[in-house]
């Protein structure tokens, strides 16, 4: 049995996280010789990029989405 923790580190709304997450896992185990969810997908939401990166765990996959700050 293996749960999925989400790390909201933006101010997006967690239910517009939850779908963004949902669309990683709908690609499936890709990463890891296909033992894990996509290592960093790039998100634009409202003109803003959102990154998502994933790691895996001995009972879980952890997905942690945060926005992507640009350098001036």
């Amino acid at each position: 049995m293996s749960k999925i923790i989400i790390h909201n580190q933006s101010e997006i709304s967690d239910i517009a996280v939850i779908k963004a997450v949902t669309s990683v896992i709908k690609m499936g185990r890709i990463t890891n010789n296909n033992k894990q969810y996509c290592y960093l997908t790039c998100f634009e939401i409202e003109n803003e990029e959102y990154h998502i990166v994933t790691d895996l765990r001995k009972y879980s996959d952890v997905f942690t989405f945060y926005k992507v700050t640009k350098k001036k």
